[in-house]
């Protein structure tokens, strides 16, 4: 195996990805304003087919509607507060929805005065995003809740160990509960009653919906996943936004729909989650991914998930019929996650973060870092030891690489020099070289293994720094001050100096400090391997600290320190090991 040709082939791979990644971020189209309705007609939660035996179901039922009401002279909808250390808000007493909730520990930006980030929000807003309870009459006769109900609200506001029953009677003999409770993180229990104190059983169908009227403005990055996510049937099903409008398009709104025991299922922003699952491990739901279109072009895209029973409950006289769900509204926190997928048994619920294939891997290297986090008080620092560590673990692999590309680098002179004399005959060469190569007891393969293996790991740690919200808007030193954003100087204005913002013009005009220390540390390590006897290769690996710099300048400042530090460790091993090298054969030539 030619090392260098396999070291270009790595290197060009991932140059495509990341200049798509660049290329992905820099054309992506801005999120359209929502559109203006006066009625909205909502994505419908349909009603199963009756089961064998079932009196008075019928198979079809009008879909839920929970549009604002119209009248002029209605007052406005009552609302009860919504409250515990991590969130504030409030339910929308008139179609029973969680429209407006907010993290209070958690703010836009980093300034003390910045707005606290906001996952819910009503429909008459900008960016409609609620969660909802409701029932379909599958008997077409029961009156039922909808979106222009006003509740009657027991008790509150809603708190930790505060319930709140919100109830409705609708005029015929039954009377509709909603049960709410609210722990001291992101985590509410609903059950869902009816009574039925009439003379006829009746049939309906409870469900539970998050429902977001507008498309967000997405990171953008192909290794991150925005969308439609949730562990369904125990696998884990993410559907982005794009691939959930054409499937809706082909199937009448519906992207996804399957029947699971346990699980979950939401949207997911990158550090944001809304989800809804089942009170109990061992119930049963329906749970559907839709996409519809109203009023035409991306503005009217709306985006669901719902959760329903499988099949409509029947409610004898005298009965209560329920269905008890979990809705998370939260951040997406890798030991509260863990909490609750053990404490709840909610299946794989660590998965809402985007941790992808490396999984078994990036999922430790967090509780790593997170740990040297916890004990140094600084995640930069816990970076660089970690990089550390990592360098330290695949110290003797490494080593073998670098002996073996020292070793090469010195032979450099007389492959080239066996190249040109059998420059017309291909195979004659390809023959010294093996000769050669024994000769000097070199295997010119002997570094990819390691090199190989090392692949996966530093990817899975780029990984756990980019996705997890642990590391949003922790500093570093000097003039970081969020390690998960871009490290705000810029070569272009002498970091500041200059009165203007290149960026504003270009995202390749931006080149801040750590991005051009990345990028030298890059170009010594490339001066301490041996440079390639083909001059093409060797052009490429000429040009690629340049092209990796402008590329990577953008990212999130800690992968950059990061990248940084495990360059100049890779040059300082390297360095010794040539040294060293030098040394030993200087010794050899005296004796």
């Amino acid at each position: 195996m030619d090392q260098k040709r396999l070291f270009a082939a790595i290197a060009l791979s991932i140059g495509i990805l990341l200049l798509f990644d660049v290329w992905n971020r820099t054309n992506q189209p801005p999120t359209p304003p929502p559109a203006q309705r006066t009625t909205q007609a909502d994505v419908p939660v349909p009603v199963p087919a009756p089961a064998a035996g079932t009196p008075g179901v019928a198979p079809t039922a009008a879909p839920p509607r929970t549009e604002a009401s119209t009248a002029p002279d209605r007052a406005p909808a009552a609302r009860i507060q919504v409250s515990n250390p991590r969130v504030a808000g409030s339910i929308n007493l008139r179609g029973a929805r969680l429209d407006d909730l907010v993290f209070t520990t958690y703010r836009e930006t980093l300034a003390p005065n910045s707005p606290q980030v906001r996952l819910f929000a009503p429909r008459d807003g900008a960016n409609p995003y609620f969660a909802q309870w409701g029932w379909t009459a599958a008997d077409g006769r029961t009156r039922v809740p909808d979106g222009d109900t006003d509740w009657t609200a027991t008790g509150g506001p809603l708190a930790p160990s505060q319930p709140v029953t919100l109830s409705w009677d609708n005029g015929q003999g039954q009377v509709f509960e909603i049960v709410l409770a609210l722990d001291d993180q992101y985590m509410i229990t609903a059950d869902q009653r009816v009574r039925n104190s009439g003379t006829e059983a009746i049939s309906v169908l409870p469900w539970v919906r998050i429902r977001r009227e507008h498309t967000p403005q997405l990171a953008g990055f192909f290794i991150l996943h925005e969308g439609f996510t949730g562990v369904l049937g125990g696998r884990l099903r993410e559907v982005t936004y794009s691939d959930a409008k054409s499937e809706g398009a082909r199937r009448a709104g519906t992207a996804l729909d399957q029947e699971t025991t346990g699980g979950w299922a939401g949207i997911t922003d990158k550090y944001w989650l809304a989800a809804v699952m089942p009170a109990a491990p061992d119930q049963t739901l329906r749970a559907s991914y839709r996409a519809v279109n109203e009023g035409g072009g991306t503005a009217g895209d709306r985006w669901q998930v719902d959760m329903a029973p499988p099949a409509p409950v029947s409610v004898a006289p005298g009965a209560t019929g329920s269905l008890p769900t979990r809705l998370f509204a939260g951040a997406k926190e890798v030991h509260l996650l863990d909490g609750y997928m053990d404490r709840l048994t909610i299946t794989d619920f660590d998965k809402a973060i985007d941790f992808g294939w490396f999984y078994f891997l990036v999922k430790p290297f967090f509780l790593a870092l997170d740990w040297l986090f916890r004990m140094t008080g600084n995640f930069g620092v816990a970076i660089l030891i970690f990089t550390v560590l990592i360098k330290a673990a695949f110290f003797p692999l490494a080593n073998k690489a670098y002996k073996s590309m020292a070793r090469m680098k010195v032979l450099a002179p007389k492959m080239t020099e066996v190249r040109e004399r059998y420059k017309d005959d291909p195979q004659k060469a390809q023959a010294e070289m093996m000769a050669l190569y024994r000769s000097e007891k070199v295997n010119p393969a002997s570094g990819c293994l390691p090199i190989l293996i090392q692949i996966p790991v530093f990817f899975a740690l780029y990984k756990a720094l980019f996705v997890t919200i642990e590391m949003r808007h922790q500093p570093f030193f000097g003039w970081i001050h969020d390690l998960s954003a871009p490290d705000p100087t810029n070569l272009f204005n002498l970091f500041g100096l200059l009165p203007f913002q290149p960026e504003q013009w270009s995202t390749f005009l931006h080149m801040p400090a750590w991005a051009v220390i990345m990028g030298v540390t890059m170009w010594v390590q490339q001066k301490l391997n041996p440079q390639p006897p083909d001059p093409i290769q060797a052009k490429i690996f000429a040009w690629m600290p340049i092209i990796f710099t402008f590329m990577l300048a953008s990212f999130p400042a800690g992968l950059i320190i990061y990248w940084a530090w495990n360059n100049t460790l890779s040059v300082a091993q390297q360095y010794y090991i040539m040294r060293h090298d030098r040394a030993a054969a200087k010794a050899a030539k005296k004796k």
